[in-house]
């Protein structure tokens, strides 16, 4: 297997979510990462992913769903769905293969393994492209709205690829709602240094504080929600190292604004 830097990072939430799956009270079942752990060929111990980062891992992918369910649900139309940089994540399935448009998309070396466990179906497609080679766009029927989706995948973007990005988004899918993580500055100058992200050799490179600022990119684009990782109902569930810990980063500015999942309509 012949996967690089951001590429290859597409194992750390895999292993994250199989990981949190196997739990006796999990935050998150997913039994098709399970499945991808112990099937693809890959030495999943050179990621040194910290039982933290695998926490907060399946706490992003259960927002993330929850986010996808809600405007599946509450769209009066026929609601399409945009997974970017979507790994082997089998979001899809943990919404429950809802018979809407659905579009995960990748580079053509992920997409070409992803293929090996997901096949596709008459609403169900698999894009192989970077996802600022924006030809990618032409290959999806529908102009929107949709549910965009962005887990994982801005930060190791540069900033001007981020603003083009966005703006092609709201210019070819009007309506639609955005929802992605980002770092803080401060958290950025220091992520590099990151077991997984180290092993991996990939970089970050964009961050996010306030998140009025992508109002200011062009007319129309709304902010409208953040989440913090302190806010998650699931905490509850993790030990009392780990509760404590999540306590001290909600009464912290800095530390509650480290990692976050934020929401806007384009």
């Amino acid at each position: 297997m012949n996967l690089t830097q951001e590429k290859e990072t597409l194992f750390v939430p895999l292993l994250g979510k199989a990981a949190e799956s196997q739990r006796p009270n999990p935050i998150l079942r997913d039994p098709k990462a399970e499945e991808i752990i112990a099937k693809v060929n890959y030495d999943f111990s050179k990621l040194d992913v910290p039982v933290q980062s695998r926490t907060t891992l399946a706490m992003r992918a259960k927002k993330f769903d929850e986010l996808t369910r809600a405007y599946i649900a509450s769209s009066p139309a026929n609601p399409l769905v945009l997974h970017l940089g979507c790994g082997l994540d089998s979001r899809i399935l943990r919404v429950g293969s809802p018979p809407v448009p659905w579009y995960d998309l990748d580079y053509p070396e992920v997409i070409a393994l992803r293929r090996q466990f997901y096949a596709e179906t008459a609403t169900y497609h698999m894009l192989s492209s970077s996802v600022t080679d924006f030809a990618w766009m032409d290959a999806v029927t529908g102009s929107g709205p949709a549910m965009i989706v962005a887990e994982g995948l801005l930060m190791y973007l540069r900033p001007e690829a981020v603003k083009d990005l966005v703006l092609r988004l709201r210019q070819r899918f009007p309506g639609s709602e955005l929802a992605f993580d980002a770092f803080s500055p401060l958290t950025v100058r220091r992520i590099n240094r990151h077991p997984s992200i180290k092993k991996t050799r990939a970089e970050i490179h964009w961050s996010l504080d306030d998140p009025h600022e992508l109002e200011a990119w062009v007319p129309g684009i709304q902010f409208l929600e953040v989440w913090p990782f302190t806010a998650s109902p699931d905490i509850g569930k993790l030990g009392l190292g780990f509760r404590l810990m999540f306590r001290l980063m909600g009464a912290i500015p800095a530390a509650q604004k480290a990692h976050r999942v934020f929401r806007f309509k384009l």
